[in-house]
């Protein structure tokens, strides 16, 4: 549950940062690979705390939570879904939206739908790093008005991966471990109304890698392909912090991946009770890499 602060962007300013990307997207080489890769490492989309790749991709997110409200505690259910289109293969465009059905008092509809661009900006192979670099705008009045704000908001994010294989032999258990993060001001287009930085990061331990290029225990399915993980999604806002601890875990092959998650509220402002997020995940690009899945342009 996202609020915001009193400082308003103009729209010169979210055009010049679009821009940008799209210009650093045609001038630096183009030789990423398909999803979150860095060397042996495969970043999962992540449920809460976006990851640090781009993709040819669908998402869906179903999510439950309970929330302070004016009246006592409020159940709101969430059904998010996001498409990714590569653009060229570290640029690609995101189309989303999230129908949402609440109580006290009672309402439904689609919040309002947004936009999103995001460039893998550098990869380092060799120690599993990767940051891209993005923007998203959640365009106010495209929603149901008993869910949705009039006002839009536009959130320029950067996004950070580090996995750990590049730990000494004495280390070596640890190298399955990963973390990432992401931070973005989330800037809003109502006169009055607060804007809010969201910030995250996640750290999982990735089985798969452990088996493939660690040492092999010989895990049967489908506990060989899981990736436990904690995310911890926050949001600041005229000087409260939100947010929830989310653990749970992600099972990954070639083409897709499911996770589920808990939420548990970091403070009686953020909840009351532990929710859940459930994911269903799809790679057009290994899918389909010569169709649908395929880049528009091979810049």
């Amino acid at each position: 549950m996202h609020t915001r602060s009193t400082r308003r962007p103009s729209r010169r300013a979210a055009l010049s940062l679009i821009a940008t990307i799209l210009t650093t997207a045609a001038m630096l080489p183009q030789h990423a690979q398909a999803h979150a890769i860095a060397g042996d490492r495969v970043f999962p989309a992540t449920l809460a705390v976006d990851d640090p790749g781009v993709g040819d991709e669908a998402n869906l997110l179903y999510g439950h939570i309970r929330v302070p409200a004016d009246n006592g505690d409020q159940s709101v259910n969430t059904f998010h879904f996001e498409y990714d289109k590569l653009i060229t293969s570290r640029l690609a465009l995101s189309v989303g939206g999230a129908y949402v059905m609440q109580n006290n008092p009672t309402a439904h509809g689609f919040d309002n739908f947004d936009i999103g661009l995001k460039y893998l900006l550098y990869i380092n192979e060799a120690h599993e790093f990767m940051t891209s670099i993005g923007v998203t705008a959640e365009l106010g009045g495209t929603g149901s008005h008993a869910i949705a704000n009039s006002f839009s908001t536009i959130s320029p994010t950067v996004y950070l991966g580090k996995g750990m294989g590049d730990l000494p032999d004495s280390l070596a258990w640890l190298r399955p471990v990963a973390i990432t993060a992401q931070a973005a001001p989330a800037l809003t287009t109502g006169a009055g109304q607060p804007n809010a930085f969201n910030y995250g990061f996640t750290v999982q331990y990735s089985l798969p890698y452990l088996e493939q290029h660690v040492h092999s225990l010989g895990l049967p399915q489908p506990f060989s392909n899981l990736i436990p993980i904690v995310e911890i999604p926050l949001s600041r806002s005229q000087g409260q912090t939100t947010g929830t601890v989310n653990p749970g875990f992600i099972w990954i092959n070639r083409y897709g991946q499911f996770g589920i998650e808990a939420q548990i509220p970091v403070n009686r402002a953020s909840g009351s009770h532990v929710g859940v997020l459930v994911q269903a995940h799809v790679f057009f690009d290994d899918i389909a890499p010569t169709t649908i899945g395929k880049p528009l342009f091979n810049w």
